[in-house]
């Protein structure tokens, strides 16, 4: 009885949601022609979640893929397209549905599905959910449109996180995050997924353990980028934080080949060779972020920087700082000694992404925005990494210090526009960093022209090792306010007058349970780039 109870239940809210909706396919959606599946996909089709993303003032977009069994080949899905209708209502219940249509998930994009939903109400919260004929209903995520956009915002939060190695730590971090009351925003600022193999057992050389193991080998093909992303987004923990709050997300090198930059790979691999992994990999990623139709992949790649608007309170600059940017000097520092007069690689934006950049922070051609925010992948501003005991600078070339000519265009611009309200959110690095951009490279304790707000990372390198052992670090740069090797996220609450940033900590990550903490605040004001402890 139980089970034909759960059974007649699932097919009556089935049918609540699929009953007297019209089929509607997205206007430029692409068409394929291949078969359509009718019959029930089975309990659960839903098993990667939901997620929203790119909030405009009048919509955003909803996002699901059908994945009845993630570490099966394709899935567990046959090679035919599924319709999906979704739902977004203005109550959790879905009393008051606003909207309702029917997409097609198609084998040709990992049965994703990709709803660019328009119409709405700016700054408004909405809700939304997906279903196939017979089958179980998804989650319900939870989505808040952008304010209009002239509108007097008095005040945005967004939670800043990425660099989540499966293996290194469990996601407790991101269950922290979907609680974080009244966020409007996202920003994942790359290694969604990490492309190796599966690890051994056993402490490692680096000094972390495995605590989860990937399933199988180091990633090339297509189907095997998308096995590795539905098994990273079958945690319930990520799940959680998708369907709490919209998402922006970036990529940076792992969700292709670690330390990728432009054509180039790690292992001198001919661009032509590496350019079909790329191709496949930025599939991949296309199909499994809650991004709008202009990031959809082509045979030239993707356009992943964009910008997104909350009224005149802030303009968010997502930046790609590995697609378009010039090979790492001195073979990526395997080249060695590598001066720092050799740190010289021209472009990490590429020119057309520089030129878009100058057009949005020029505040005479409408953006008049309280703060600009660059939401962007790897450190921006200067860091002397040289042992405690080493007399010369070490800088690493992967950073925008091996971009150095780069770096003073990004900084010729900020000045160009007189701005000092340019806030850089960054990742990569795995630990918390707050400082800084100077003017000049070798004066870092000089006039600054931007803060920089590194958030750690998820889960990967472990639980890390807090401060110990890196008093160094901050003595060696002094533009640095904070830097701690421990896990976690940031919180940015922005209003008209002040950028407040919470430096949120895990006690570990290395087993469930971990507890999140503020290990610091810091207070920025629009006028000067100046960090405060809050």
């Amino acid at each position: 009885m139980h089970s034909d109870r759960r059974t007649l239940l699932r097919a009556m809210g089935g049918l609540t949601l699929l009953a007297g909706l019209s089929p509607r396919v997205l206007p430029a959606q692409p068409m394929f022609t291949g078969p359509v599946l009718r019959d029930p996909l089975g309990a659960d089709p839903f098993t990667l979640g939901v997620a929203s993303g790119d909030p405009w003032p009048d919509g955003f977009v909803i996002w699901t893929r059908l994945v009845p069994r993630p570490m099966d080949e394709h899935g567990g899905m046959p090679a035919a397209r599924v319709p999906v209708r979704w739902e977004v209502a203005e109550d959790e219940g879905f009393a008051r549905v606003v909207q309702r249509g029917e997409a097609m998930a198609m084998p040709e994009l990992g049965h994703s599905v990709h709803v660019e939903v328009s119409g709405l109400r700016p700054h408004r919260r909405y809700f939304y959910r997906f279903a196939t004929a017979g089958s179980d209903i998804s989650p319900v995520g939870m989505v808040r449109t952008a304010p209009a956009r002239d509108a007097l915002v008095q005040r945005v939060r967004i939670g800043v996180a990425g660099c989540q190695n499966y293996e290194m730590g469990y996601y407790d971090a991101w269950a922290h995050l979907a609680k974080e009351p009244d966020l409007d925003l996202i920003f994942h600022y790359g290694d969604y997924i990490y492309e190796g193999g599966a690890t051994p057992p056993g402490p490692q050389a680096n000094g972390w353990t495995p605590v989860r193991r990937h399933v199988g080998n180091e990633i090339y093909s297509i189907e095997d980028y998308r096995r590795r992303y539905a098994q990273y987004k079958s945690d319930p923990a990520l799940q959680a934080a998708h369907a709490a709050c919209a998402f922006a997300c970036s990529f940076d090198d792992h969700e292709v080949d670690n330390n990728f930059a432009g054509d180039f790979d790690q292992d001198g691999s001919a661009p032509e060779i590496f350019a079909l992994r790329r191709l496949g990999a930025l599939q991949a990623w296309y199909e499994n972020m809650p991004v709008r139709r202009a990031q959809f992949p082509t045979l030239g790649g993707l356009t992943a920087y964009r910008r997104l608007d909350y009224g005149q309170l802030l303009r968010t600059h997502v930046l790609d700082t590995r697609s378009y940017r010039s090979d790492q000097p001195c073979n990526d520092g395997k080249v060695q000694p590598c001066p720092r007069s050799a740190l010289t690689a021209p472009d990490m934006l590429g020119r057309a992404q520089e030129a878009w950049l100058d057009e949005g922070l020029d505040a005479a051609r409408g953006n008049a925005a309280a703060w600009n925010l660059l939401a962007q992948q790897v450190i921006v501003m200067p860091v002397d990494f040289r042992a405690a005991d080493a007399e010369e600078g070490k800088f690493a070339t992967d950073l925008w210090d091996g971009y150095r000519p780069a770096r003073a265009r990004l900084i010729d611009t900020i000045g160009r526009h007189r701005l000092t309200n340019v806030v850089i959110a960054t990742g990569d690095h795995h630990r918390h960093l707050v400082g800084s951009v100077p003017e000049k490279d070798e004066a870092p304790d000089g006039r600054k022209v931007a803060v920089e707000f590194q958030a750690a990372s998820i889960s990967s390198n472990g639980n890390g090792k807090g401060e110990a052992g890196l008093e160094h670090m901050m003595r060696n740069n002094p533009h640095f306010d904070l830097y701690t090797d421990r896990r976690g996220y940031q919180l940015f609450d922005v209003t008209p007058k002040e950028w407040r940033t919470d430096v949120k900590v895990m006690d570990q990550v290395e087993r469930p349970g971990g507890r999140i903490g503020t290990l610091a605040s810091y207070v920025v004001t629009p006028d000067a780039a100046r960090l405060h402890r809050g």
